[in-house]
């Protein structure tokens, strides 16, 4: 077995990971002890890496060649890589030849290594001269950019991870780090339980698994956050509880901010938001007065048409107190994927530059063009994301170049960008799964490497960069995303600057050569900047470990003949910044901004009546291109729903499992609604995995449903660009669709993906269809026994044509001869159902479909998803009802992914456990395991222990005045 040190390619915190191999595929997968981020621990994704590039599974999901549609409703065929590079070249010199540079346009990803953003960068800014290049961390991280930029003078996070175990107060807003960075939150869970006086304040409109940790939790309306802070700052004003001499020493802009907060009474700041006086109060005097105060936010306030004032206005705070540039203080961003940073470092978004340089800077585009030997860089900011899909739906843009990204459903309002990609003239994909919804949009689609196959670098949350290393082969013909960039822009240099001396003098024979010589040049571009790296070196980073920038040369050591700094000084990074209290500001002064509030870009009213926020779930990462292989991933949270607080669902006649229309003025989707506590009266949630890939239909004229960003809003924040995907009006109606169906089964190794793509090609046919996998879940230490199968349901207002109930059933292995069959054609009822014998004798269901009349769901599928024993029932399968004929006990809904715990058995286990709270969480996880794995699931496990315990009808967050 081979052993290689990289990292996890999912959320920005930058886990370190050991890939274990067999020298041509990987095996097995742990956290990396020797990693800072991580310590040797991995949340359930994590954990199950290696699961997703098994080989069966790889097989199914990969694109393994180059792949060219000669018309955009034809089959996709393969074609050799020159062919395709050079077709690619002959399209883009063409169209920039005809209508100018910025008629094409490059979206990529924060999921891209450092070294393929830099070439990217460089082929579309140095080479084409356009500046139409931006990136899904868009969507994610660009108001933190630019609320750091307007305050503190550089996109550069002040603190670390290791400030969670100094602080005395915590303030997690527009954050579910218990499932979004669980590994982070790990780590606050340990930094509580050694210092349990420290005050956790949670804000969200939800009442997630984060505020169940919380002292005080605040239950915002959605985008009132600016309110809360400028409320906060006016009671901080008021009370004295200021630093005056910070705001003295090394702040300016004080006395604009005083003024605005003037009005942010405490009255008028509890109603915005919808929370008390009285919580608002503590919330204030605990930032205020605490010896340390962390702030940990994400998408909350990123996503929203106000994303750079929340940024800034919370940033405020940190500067009025003080709480910046010590241990356990200062605003922290964490990022939402695993290169956002490092994306941002080499200037990979339309309106910047290499090294945190500015566009609009003169001198700063003149240092990048003799950087890159060029006489210019253009001058104008190039089309933002939603800018981009814009310009080429309304035929401004001619040519897309889409690399590592799935716009098709991550991108808000689904008809806009999907309008784009079909009217645009030219789309390369550049990608490593094919069964991203936005290959199907590809006139050229070219396979790239991915987890445990590429090298190059990542930055993470605390600014650490780590070194991703390749642990076995690419697959089939894929190469690595920079070195595709490269080929390509040799061969567009050829076309519009022949004779030339190249611009990308980097070797792809050796890819490990190449890729570092990418990097060399990026670390040269960060001398002298803020993000100075340019005392760190790959063989630095290989001896010394993941370091933080920034990193200095020592001007006392020269560099060896390669420029690489010498290694005769231990490296180390800078943990904090500013605690000289000089900032990267023209007089080194952090600057306060000013920002009153702004509604949300689409407020509530009459017709649509419901605010919807979209999040992640714990088990599931953005588009689930990797984690929605899994069945088991599934378990947690199996299928699309919209939550809704219970009282919405009871003045609506609406039940659990009943299926709604919710509708936008961008679109509308049908899906089931689940009642959910959490959830805010006149609020939805819904997750922003589910895409046209999971959850699909059509309308009453035809066209196809594309999941939740069909009704999501591309309004935008006018400093940022990012949108506001945290909020969208929305009117939820039930859904009238009395025929109905259930079809699920278990398949054999490697093909459950093929026959869910087989599925998801009819389910335009119906006005709702969601389309999952599902597991048997077995625990991760007991490898060889996972299946998987596949679950489709469906509901139309009539029953189909008996073709395309025959076409699942066959998809299903449910049309031979061992199926058992009912029909009644006049009422548009189906029924199959298939046993399996096992070696012992035993029968189990192996697979059911249910049509016109699921009734009958709840025990065929416990009987058919948990294996039970079913060679009793015989015809008595086929018998429509709610009840089963002979009982049968589901073991509920897992919690625990790793060890197959289930809610039932957690429950069942706590009414035997006893003492105080931590004495009933030991006792539950000696006996069942659950949560001493990854601990993904801790959160929940303490939820339960407090709902079951002596203390269970108290409030999950109480204030404490």
């Amino acid at each position: 077995m081979q052993e290689t040190q990289s990292t996890c390619p999912y959320c920005g915190v930058g886990c370190g990971v050991i890939i274990e191999s067999d020298g041509s595929q990987i095996t097995g997968v742990r956290g990396d002890p020797s990693h800072p981020a991580n310590f040797g621990r991995l949340c359930t994704k994590g954990s199950t890496l290696h699961l997703t590039a098994a080989r069966p599974i790889a097989l199914q999901t990969r694109l393994l060649r180059p792949l060219h549609r000669a018309q955009r409703d034809a089959a996709a065929l393969p074609v050799p890589w020159d062919t395709a590079l050079g077709m690619a070249a002959d399209r883009f010199a063409r169209t920039i030849r005809e209508h100018g540079p910025d008629a094409v346009g490059f979206y990529v990803s924060g999921q891209l290594l450092t070294e393929d953003y830099y070439v990217f960068n460089k082929l579309s800014k140095g080479l084409i001269g356009t500046n139409n290049i931006d990136t899904n961390s868009r969507l994610c991280m660009s108001s933190a950019v630019a609320g750091y930029k307007q305050t503190l003078g550089a996109d550069a996070p002040p603190a670390c991870y290791d400030d969670v175990n100094h602080a005395q107060c915590l303030f997690i807003v527009g954050s579910n780090a218990a499932w979004a960075h669980p590994i982070l939150f790990r780590r606050i869970e340990d930094a509580r339980a050694a210092n349990p006086g420290m005050k956790i304040i949670v804000a969200d409109p939800r009442r997630t698994d984060t505020a169940g940790m919380a002292d005080l939790f605040l239950p915002l309306q959605p985008g009132s956050d600016v309110m809360l802070f400028n409320g906060m700052l006016h009671l901080m004003l008021r009370e004295g509880w200021l630093d005056a001499g910070y705001i003295a020493a090394h702040t300016t802009g004080f006395d604009a901010l005083e003024a605005l907060v003037a009005d942010c009474t405490p009255e008028r700041v509890a109603g915005v938001c919808g929370i008390s006086v009285a919580d608002l109060t503590t919330a204030a005097r605990w930032f205020a007065q605490s010896k340390a105060t962390l702030s940990l936010y994400c998408q909350g306030l990123n996503q929203s048409t106000s994303g750079t004032a929340k940024n800034a206005s919370l940033i405020n705070l940190h500067l009025a107190t003080g709480q910046i540039g010590k241990p356990g203080a200062g605003p922290f961003s964490l990022t939402g994927q695993p290169n956002a940073m490092g994306g941002r470092e080499v200037g990979g978004l339309a309106n910047l530059l290499s090294a945190h340089r500015d566009l609009a800077n003169p001198q700063h585009r003149a240092e990048v063009a003799a950087l890159w030997g060029v006489p210019s860089v253009p001058e104008r900011p190039g089309k933002t994301a939603v800018e981009m899909f814009q310009a080429a739906a309304d035929g401004e843009i001619k040519a897309l170049w889409i690399a590592c990204t799935n716009p098709a459903q991550s991108m808000p309002d689904q008809a806009t960008v999907r309008r784009a990609l079909q009217r645009a003239e030219f789309v390369v994909v550049q990608e490593a799964f094919a069964t991203a919804a936005t290959c199907g949009y590809a006139d050229l689609l070219l396979p790239a490497t991915t987890w445990g196959e590429k090298t190059g670098t990542v930055t993470n949350s605390e600014r650490r960069i780590s070194r991703v290393r390749t642990a076995v082969p690419a697959p089939g013909e894929a190469r690595h995303d920079w070195a595709i960039a490269v080929q390509f822009a040799r061969l567009l240099e050829a076309r519009l600057r022949p004779g030339a001396t190249t611009l990308f003098p980097y070797t792809t024979d050796n890819a490990d050569e190449g890729a570092e010589a990418v990097w060399n040049e990026h670390r040269e571009s960060t001398r002298g900047r803020d993000l100075d790296i340019t005392g760190l070196s790959w063989q630095l980073l290989d001896t010394a470990g993941p370091q933080q920038w920034p990193l200095p040369a020592d001007p006392a050591t020269p560099p060896d003949e390669s420029g690489a700094p010498a290694l005769s000084v231990p490296a180390q990074g800078k943990a904090r910044l500013y605690e000289d209290g000089v900032f990267p500001t023209a007089d080194g002064r952090a600057r306060f901004a000013a920002h009153a509030f702004k509604p949300v870009a689409e407020p509530r009213e009459s017709r649509y009546p419901f605010s919807l926020t979209t999040g992640r779930l714990r088990d599931q990462w953005h588009g689930m291109t990797r984690t929605g292989q899994l069945g088991r991933l599934f378990g947690h949270v199996a299928e699309p729903s919209v939550q809704m607080h219970p009282d919405d669902m009871a003045l609506r006649q609406l039940a659990s499992g009943d299926l709604v229309h919710v509708t936008s003025k961008r679109g509308s989707i049908v899906v089931p609604a689940v009642a959910d506590a959490t959830v805010g009266p006149s609020q939805a949630f819904m997750a922003m995995h589910w895409g046209s890939e999971f959850l699909s239909g059509s309308s009453s004229t035809g066209e196809r449903l594309a999941g939740v960003n069909a009704i999501t809003t591309s309004a935008y924040c006018p400093t940022s660009k990012q949108p506001e995907l945290k909020h969208a009006a929305v009117k939820i109606l039930k859904a009238e669709l009395p025929w109905t169906l259930l079809a699920m089964a278990w398949l054999p190794e490697g093909h459950a993906q093929a026959t869910r793509e087989a599925l998801a090609e009819l389910m335009a046919q119906f006005p709702f269809a969601s389309c999952v996998p599902f597991s048997n879940n077995t625990p991760l230490d007991q490898p060889g026994r996972e299946r998987m199968g596949v679950l489709l349901r469906a509901a139309a207002h009539e029953a189909p044509p008996d073709a395309t109930l025959e076409r699942i059933e066959q998809l299903l292995g449910l049309d031979g001869a061992d199926t058992q069959r009912y029909a009644d054609k006049k009422r548009g009822q189906r029924r199959a159902a298939r046993l399996a014998r096992k070696p012992d004798g035993a029968a189990t269901l192996e697979g059911v479909v249910l049509a016109g009349n699921t009734s009958a769901e709840g025990w065929l599928k416990t009987l058919l998803q948990e294996e039970l024993p079913a060679q009793s029932y015989g015809r008595l399968l086929l018998v429509p009802g709610a009840k089963a004929p002979v009982a049968v006990q589901s073991r509920g809904k897992p919690v625990c992914t790793c060890f197959n715990v289930t809610d039932a058995a957690i429950t069942t286990e706590l009414a035997r456990c006893h003492g105080t709270d931590e004495d009933r969480l030991a006792q539950l996880q000696g006996t069942l395991r659950c949560g001493t794995n990854c601990g993904s699931c801790v959160p929940e496990l303490k939820r339960m222990v407090r709902m079951t315990g002596p203390l269970a009808t108290k409030p999950v967050a109480q204030a404490a005045i």
